[in-house]
């Protein structure tokens, strides 16, 4: 769910982006203008990523920690969810559209190009944002008093040093890089098969 909604809302706006500014421009506005498209893109997926995650992740963490929630509050850390989901995505998609541009054979394989290059993609970018993911969890299931997201990062810092910051990034990694890459194989065959059955505009 997470991966769809995610690959869908990027193409959805990039298609968009790519519509309104096309027209006579010279490569380095076009790369300019794809740049732009791309982070737009991935602040457009992540918006809608963390809109949906948000009470998804907190009954989670909820139900794994043996505690209850109510509706009411099913969006409490929505805005650590959002920070980290920004960074997660953005990046993501800033990698693949550099592999895309840069190592375009790479994708031309059915399954091994797709799976290798998304999933480690999607990894440097949980690398990158794992402490906000970290602080996530802290905040949707109570741990600790509560306090500012600085605080929290501060605190645990102090306490933990980095490897407190990183705690749990081996599973992480591992799930990150097998529902991802799995992900882009699908999408990328899909696409295809789209493609070839001639439903494209």
């Amino acid at each position: 769910m997470q991966n769809r909604n995610k690959y869908y809302t990027y193409l959805q706006h990039s298609d968009l982006m790519v519509s309104i500014t096309s027209g006579s421009l010279n490569c380095h506005q076009r790369a300019s203008q794809q740049d732009r498209r791309v982070l737009l893109a991935g602040f457009c997926g992540s918006t809608a990523r963390a809109i949906i995650e948000c009470p998804l992740e907190l009954a989670k963490i909820r139900r794994q920690t043996g505690q209850s929630y109510e509706l009411k509050g099913v969006y409490k850390g929505f805005g650590v969810t959002w920070v980290r989901t920004l960074g997660l995505m953005g990046t993501y998609f800033v990698l693949i559209d550099s592999f895309r541009r840069n190592c375009p054979h790479l994708f031309s394989s059915p399954v091994l190009g797709p799976f290798m290059l998304s999933g480690t993609a999607a990894t440097l970018a949980w690398w990158l944002v794992w402490p906000f993911e970290n602080m996530k969890s802290q905040v949707q299931g109570n741990y600790g008093r509560e306090t500012s997201l600085r605080q929290r990062l501060v605190v645990t810092f102090r306490e933990r040093g980095v490897t407190g910051l990183y705690r749990g990034i081996g599973p992480g990694t591992l799930r990150s890089f097998l529902a991802n890459g799995t992900s882009m194989i699908v999408m990328s065959n899909a696409q295809k098969l789209v493609t070839k059955l001639g439903l494209r505009d």
